[in-house]
């Protein structure tokens, strides 16, 4: 891939926290697993930074995107634990998943301003890695977030158990069409780590538990984008009239099924849609029986965490690998419990 540097960049403003001696750093505090959840997020093992940090450390946090609502709320996570650690950060990303010629003018341009540390969201991490290497060679600490950086090795990795909660998606699905049938793939792209963790995940999962069910896909949704999420909803449809469900493996990938379903003449149930994250227009179609459910993650404890973890590098304290922020799988049952309602955004 050919990747030209784009003039414009789409940032988002720099969130300055001040700097207190009485500062107290609050790790995200482990979810109490209610009830109806069936997988509850853990708690991040031990990684919350000393109240030494101060406003002269910089810490850009490049993201996949910016104005997702998922993004949203990771940056609000993010920019509370800032104000926490008393330290500066500017949380930036392209204007879609697809781009990434515009992470890497970012990576150069933050590597310019000689930030203390990096958090960083892969949108392809083979074609990242000149720039990490750089950040690696100027000592500055790099943690990954949500996709990570693979294969390069961050101080530590702060997400969801991607691969864990697409198994439990097809568990889920397989549990509501009775184990067989058909069940179409969406998912965002090919590259990401956690668009693949998902679907791998999902499809080793109906692999080794559900031999009468029948993959159809996966087919991609240029980054998540809804339009074409609906249209290879319809396509599948069209070519498949037995399909029984279809999963999107993002938010995007989600909304769009639900809308290709329904115009396909297919919704209330005829054929189910599962997704991932959330969002008012899944938790609309939730709550309207257009979506039997979705795998939640848990993003203002991404961005926490991601925080805590770049503070962390910089004083130079040793961090485990991967910190596992969790997730839930909701629906009509359990979308009202606390513990839930605490990682849904709108």
């Amino acid at each position: 891939m050919v990747h030209k540097r784009l003039l414009g960049l789409a940032t988002v403003a720099i969130l300055v926290a001040a700097c207190s001696s009485s500062a107290t750093p609050t790790p995200a505090p482990t979810p109490t697993p209610a009830p109806v959840a069936s997988t509850a997020p853990s708690a991040a093992p031990s990684v919350a930074a000393s109240p030494t940090a101060h406003p002269n450390w910089y810490i850009p946090i490049i993201s996949k995107g910016w104005n997702a609502q998922f993004w949203v709320a990771v940056r609000q996570g993010a920019q509370a634990e800032a104000t926490k650690e008393g330290v500066t950060i500017n949380f930036l990303g392209p204007d879609n998943e697809t781009q990434v010629d515009v992470q890497i003018s970012l990576l150069d341009q933050e590597l310019a301003k000689k930030p203390d540390a990096l958090c960083f969201a892969a949108l392809d991490g083979k074609a990242d890695q000149p720039e990490l290497q750089k950040y690696s060679a100027a000592k500055i600490p790099v943690v990954g977030f949500d996709s990570g950086v693979a294969p390069f090795v961050p101080v530590t990795t702060v997400a969801t158990d991607n691969s864990k909660a697409g198994a439990v998606a097809a568990d889920k699905i397989a549990a509501a069409i009775g184990g067989s049938g058909k069940v179409g793939l969406l998912v965002q792209d090919q590259v990401a780590e956690s668009a693949t963790s998902r679907r791998d995940g999902f499809l080793a999962e109906i692999k080794a538990k559900y031999p009468n069910i029948t993959i159809i896909g996966p087919q991609y949704t240029n980054g998540g984008d809804i339009p074409t999420a609906d249209n290879e909803a319809k396509a599948m449809i069209t070519a498949n009239p037995d399909l029984k469900a279809i999963f999107g493996t993002n938010e995007g990938s989600a909304e769009g099924a639900v809308q290709g379903v329904k115009e396909a003449g297919m919704g209330g149930g005829k054929v189910l849609v599962a997704g991932y994250d959330s969002g008012k227009a899944q938790i609309d179609a939730i709550n309207a029986g257009d979506e039997m459910g979705a795998i939640t993650q848990n993003p203002v404890g991404i961005g926490t965490q991601c925080v805590i973890a770049a503070v962390k590098a910089i004083q130079g304290v040793s961090q485990p690998t991967t910190v596992d922020t969790g997730f839930y799988w909701y629906d009509k049952t359990n979308i009202t419990d606390p513990n839930i309602v605490a990682d849904l955004y709108q």
